[in-house]
C-alpha cells in the first residue's frame, strides 16, 4: 500500500492539499461548491474567531448540527486552532448534549440547525450552555497567528473526542490523535480506491465515527467530492445516485436492499456507481451477487471497525463473494488481532472468542476516565473489543456476536444502561431494563421492561412520547412493557437473558 504522506496533522494535510490542488472541489451541496483553497481560507477564519475567544491548544470545541458545508469548515477551523473537536449528534436532545459538553469541559459550542429546523443551542437545559456559541463570521487575529497555531499542532495531539455508548449508563469520550486518524483513513481510502474523481454522499452523521473519519476526512485526504446529506430519506436514494452521479456509496445492508428494490420497480440510471461499502457482521451473498450483476459494481467492500479502534479489517479487491458476505476481511496494515477465550488464551483458527486488537489505531483512552480505559486496554496494549469473532485459516475475520450488551439500531450503537438511566428521569418508573431484540427494519430495536414507582401508574405511550422528546431517535425503545417485577438470576442480579428470551419467544 502507498504510505500516508508525511503530513502528521490535519492542518498540515489541508495546507498541502490546498497548495497543490487549490481548485479541486471537495464539497458539493446543492448549488454550493467548496474548493480546497476555499476550505482552507474559511477554516482559517473560524480559527481566528476561536483565538479571539481565547481558545488554547488542546481546548475542546463542541460542534452540533446536521451534515453541511459549514460543519466541515468548522471542523477544520477547530483543528487549525489547535483545539480538539467534540462532535455532538444532531439527533441528541438537550440532556444528552449537555452531558457531553460538561464531560469534556467544552467552553465553546458551534451550533447549527437540527432535523426539525430549530437552532440546537436552544435545546440545552438552562445553565448548561458553554461560555461561547460560535458562528463562522468574524475573527480579528491575523493570518500569521493562525498559521503559527495550526503549524504548532503535533501528530500525537488529540484531534477528536467521540461520544460512544457504554454499559455503565453514561457515554464515554473516545480520544483519537491526528496521526492515527490520518493513517487509518488514508489506508481505508486506499483499499476503497477513493479518489479525486469520486462523488461520495456522506450519509452517516459527521458526529458518527464513520461519517467524520471515513467521510469528511477521507474525502479531503483523497480529494474526493463529498456530498453532505443533512437528513437521509430512502425515497431520495435513487435520485441522489442518478442526478448526483454518485460513484461511492456506504451504508447498512438495508440501504442496498432498497436500491435493488427500486431498480426492480423502475428504470434508474445508476451507471456511475462503482464502489459499495457495507459495514455489517454479515451481508447476504445474494444481495452482493445482485449488486455486482445489476449495478455493475467494481468493488463491494465489507469492513469492521469501532470507535475505540478505528479501522480493524476490510475485504480486498479479489475476495470472492463468499468472503465479503461472511467476513469483514483481513486485518489492515499496522493492526494485530487475536481471538481469545474467557481465560485470555488464544483459540485455534475457526473457533469463537473475544476479538482483541493492538496497533496504531487503538484509542488514546477515554477522556478523564483512566480506570475505564484500563478495563478495555490492557498493559500490553491490547484493546478488548467486547465483540465475539472467528478468524479463519486465511486470516479473514467474522463477527459473530457481541460480548457487551450493546445493540445496534440502524448502524448506531445503543447502550441499554444509558437508555435505562434516561428513562428513569421520566418520573413514573421505579425500575427499567432494556434489551436489544432483532427487528426486520432497523436490525435491532430496544424493548423496555419497566416497573412503576410506588403509587404511580405507567402509561407506555406517555413514556414513549417522553423518550422521543428527550432521547436521540435511535435510542427510543420500540416498545415499553409494564411488569410487576424484573427477573433476577441466582446471584440476585437482573437476568437480561431471561428478558431477551421473553421478548424473542
Amino acid at each position: 500500500m502507498e504510505p500516508v504522506p508525511d503530513w502528521g496533522t490535519l492542518p498540515r494535510m489541508l495546507r498541502d492539499q490546498a497548495e497543490r490542488h487549490p481548485g479541486t472541489v471537495v464539497i458539493a451541496d446543492g448549488g454550493t461548491r467548496v474548493t480546497l483553497a476555499e476550505l482552507r481560507a474559511r477554516a482559517a477564519g473560524v480559527a481566528r474567531r476561536l483565538l479571539d475567544l481565547g481558545v488554547r491548544p488542546g481546548d475542546r470545541v463542541a460542534v452540533w448540527g446536521l451534515n453541511d458545508p459549514s460543519w466541515v469548515v468548522h471542523a477544520f477551523g477547530v483543528w487549525d486552532a489547535g483545539a480538539v473537536l467534540v462532535p455532538l449528534s444532531s439527533r441528541a436532545k438537550g440532556l444528552e448534549a449537555a452531558a457531553m459538553i460538561a464531560k469534556v469541559g467544552a467552553e465553546v459550542l458551534v451550533t447549527g440547525e437540527g432535523p426539525q429546523g430549530v437552532v440546537l443551542a436552544g435545546l440545552l437545559p438552562p445553565g448548561t450552555a458553554p461560555r461561547h456559541v460560535l458562528t463562522e463570521e468574524g475573527g480579528e487575529r491575523g493570518d500569521a497567528e493562525v498559521e503559527e497555531r495550526a503549524l504548532a499542532v503535533r501528530p500525537a495531539d488529540l484531534c477528536e473526542i467521540m461520544s460512544t455508548s457504554g454499559t455503565t449508563g453514561t457515554p464515554k469520550g473516545v480520544m483519537l490523535d491526528h496521526a492515527q486518524v490520518l493513517r487509518g483513513y488514508w489506508d481505508w481510502a486506499e483499499i476503497v480506491t477513493l479518489g479525486e474523481h469520486d462523488r461520495y454522499p456522506v450519509i452517516a452523521p459527521f458526529s458518527h465515527g464513520f461519517g467524520l473519519n471515513a467521510g469528511l476526512i477521507a474525502c479531503v485526504l483523497r480529494r474526493a467530492t463529498m456530498m453532505p446529506i443533512r437528513t437521509f430519506t430512502p425515497d431520495a436514494l435513487m435520485s441522489l445516485i442518478a442526478e448526483g452521479r454518485i460513484s461511492v456509496l456506504a451504508g447498512p445492508p438495508t440501504l442496498f436492499h432498497r436500491l435493488l428494490d427500486e431498480l426492480d420497480r423502475g428504470d434508474w440510471d445508476v451507471s456511475s456507481l462503482r464502489v459499495a461499502i457495507c459495514g455489517a457482521a454479515a451481508v447476504p451473498s445474494a444481495m452482493i451477487t445482485r449488486l455486482v450483476g445489476r449495478v455493475g459494481l467494481e468493488r463491494m467492500i465489507n469492513a469492521y471497525g469501532l470507535m475505540e479502534g478505528t479501522v480493524v479489517s476490510m475485504t480486498r479487491q479479489d475476495d470472492p463473494i463468499e468472503v465479503i458476505a461472511a467476513t469483514t476481511g483481513r486485518v489492515v496494515p499496522g493492526i494485530e488481532v487475536r481471538i481469545v477465550d474467557d481465560d485470555g488464551k488464544e483459540v485455534a483458527a475457526g473457533e469463537r472468542g473475544e476479538i482483541l486488537q493492538r496497533g496504531y489505531g487503538v484509542m488514546r483512552g477515554y477522556w478523564d476516565e483512566p480506570a475505564r480505559t484500563a478495563e478495555v486496554v490492557d498493559a500490553d496494549g491490547w484493546l478488548h473489543t467486547g465483540d465475539i469473532g472467528v478468524l479463519d485459516a486465511a486470516g479473514n475475520l467474522a463477527i459473530v456476536d457481541r460480548k457487551k450488551e450493546l445493540y445496534i439500531v440502524n448502524g448506531f450503537n445503543v447502550s441499554p444502561a444509558e437508555v435505562e438511566s434516561l428513562l428513569l428521569r421520566e418520573g413514573s418508573l421505579g425500575q427499567a431494563a432494556v434489551v436489544g431484540v432483532p427487528d426486520p427494519v432497523s436490525g435491532e430495536a430496544g424493548w423496555a421492561y419497566v416497573v412503576p414507582r410506588a403509587g404511580a401508574t405507567v402509561d407506555p405511550e406517555a413514556v414513549l412520547a417522553w423518550a422521543k422528546a428527550n432521547m436521540s431517535n435511535y435510542k427510543v425503545p420500540k416498545r415499553v412493557i409494564v411488569v410487576d417485577t424484573l427477573p433476577t438470576n441466582a446471584n440476585g442480579k437482573l437476568d437480561k437473558i431471561a428478558l431477551r428470551a421473553q421478548a424473542t419467544g
